[in-house]
């Protein structure tokens, strides 16, 4: 089997990565006792809510949520790994099993993504490991009355990555997604950690990075635009650049524009499905959010589409079909002012 690789596919045609990993595991309806199994029933602290943990609790149900969205058409599944550093997992008081998080979840997906390669040949199917902020930031102080105050270092941070990092990596992923981005400054240390990682295990994989822009000031939560974003972290070699979260397909398509003529890497797009409505929920159809991400293309402005909050197999389908009879964008051949 002649298999390309990510980069290769690429080059080819517009990838589609899958949906939201959180919506697909509400419709469980999982339990306190589902989360803990037999492994964790005597954990000290609560750990409904803790969705990685299920990669070790509740296998099954995250290697069926990831063949939903490959059959559904999906080149890319994200692992389920969105908490899992040390930092984050400090609140369920699980750090101590964060590589093994990174590890089992990365190896979940890359058996599902084989099996359906394996079924459709002609479709080589990739998983990124999936590297969220953490909930601590490091350009904010979150005490209001100590601006200069932090509750991390820029070395904790980059050590929490590399941990992670080498448990995805280690596990089979074929490409690092630092995503959903807020703070540039924790996407810096990410990219340190993940750059020590290569350096002392002698091999790489492609990294991916996705900002949010929090709101339609166009910025990110730390301040930056879409362009300051992407200038602050273009000195590492990207497989890709992209937009996710926080705004639906529509409030992002100026800033994807920006981007998309900005970026010397491929450029990805996976937004919520619409802006959350007074329920915390989302109203956006499949049909209108295909219809959304076919104008980006369209625009020659995406490598790379998919969904995040709020989207399912259904809307990765509709996105499948919008997409295929489009050209992916062309990489620009980068202009420099000085030498």
């Amino acid at each position: 089997m002649n298999q390309l690789t990510l980069e290769q596919a690429l080059q080819q045609r517009i990838l589609v990565i899958d949906g939201a990993m959180g919506t697909m595991i509400q419709r469980h309806r999982l339990t306190e006792e589902d989360f803990r199994a037999e492994r964790f029933a005597n954990h000290p602290v609560p750990l409904k809510g803790n969705n990685d943990l299920l990669c070790l609790t509740q296998p099954q149900i995250i290697a069926d949520i990831h063949r939903q969205y490959l059959l559904a058409g999906a080149d890319i599944i994200e692992t389920n790994t969105f908490n899992s550093t040390v930092i984050s997992q400090a609140d369920y008081r699980a750090e101590a099993w964060v590589y093994e998080l990174n590890y089992e979840a990365a190896r979940i997906a890359r058996q599902v993504a084989d099996e359906i390669t394996t079924q459709t040949p002609a479709q080589t199917r990739y998983v990124a490991g999936a590297i969220g902020p953490t909930n601590q930031t490091l350009s904010l102080s979150p005490d209001v009355n100590r601006p200069g105050y932090r509750a991390v270092t820029f070395q904790q941070i980059a050590d929490a990555y590399y941990t992670q990092a080498k448990g995805l990596l280690e596990g089979g992923v074929d490409a690092l997604l630092v995503e959903t981005v807020f703070d540039t400054l924790n996407c810096k240390a990410a990219l340190f950690g993940i750059m020590q990682l290569f350096e002392d295990l002698g091999r790489s994989v492609p990294i991916m990075i996705s900002v949010t822009i929090t709101d339609q000031s166009g910025r990110t939560l730390s301040g930056q635009t879409v362009e300051a974003f992407y200038n602050s972290i273009s000195h590492v070699p990207l497989l890709s650049v992209g937009l996710n979260c926080a705004l639906g397909a529509s409030e992002m398509r100026p800033y994807l524009k920006t981007l998309a003529h900005l970026a010397t890497c491929y450029v990805s797009v996976y937004p919520n499905a619409g802006l959350p409505n007074a329920f915390g929920g989302y109203d956006e159809t499949p049909q209108r959010m295909a219809a959304h991400i076919a104008d980006f293309a369209k625009n020659a402005w995406v490598n790379i589409v998919g969904g995040c909050c709020g989207t399912t197999p259904e809307y990765i389908a509709a996105m499948v079909k919008a997409v295929q009879r489009f050209q992916p964008r062309q990489l620009p051949v980068a202009e420099f002012a000085t030498l």
